[in-house]
């Protein structure tokens, strides 16, 4: 799996929800509305989710093992702080 694309759709200023994300896999699937959120220590990033009928949130995609999640993490986070420096300098 190779992620060939990534998108930061939207950065947010205001509020621990700091960008919304799109990404491409291989050039074949996309999956929107990843979310990069400030927690109490470090960014971190958000599957998309829905909720269930008990109330309760559900990734609709994620990945399934350690390696993958750090992997998607570490290139989406990259992405943001360079979309934050290009929109700082411009």
């Amino acid at each position: 799996m190779t992620i060939t694309d990534i998108k930061v759709r939207k950065l947010l200023e205001q509020g621990k929800l700091k960008a919304i994300v799109s990404i491409t896999i291989d050039g074949m699937i996309a999956i929107h509305d990843i979310k990069v959120i400030e927690g109490s220590s470090r960014l971190f990033v958000a599957m998309p989710s829905r909720k269930d009928d008990s109330g309760v949130y559900r990734d609709i995609a994620h990945p399934i093992s350690f390696g993958a999640r750090a992997d998607l993490e570490q290139k989406i986070l990259a992405a943001y702080y360079k979309a934050v420096q290009q929109s700082m300098s411009s």
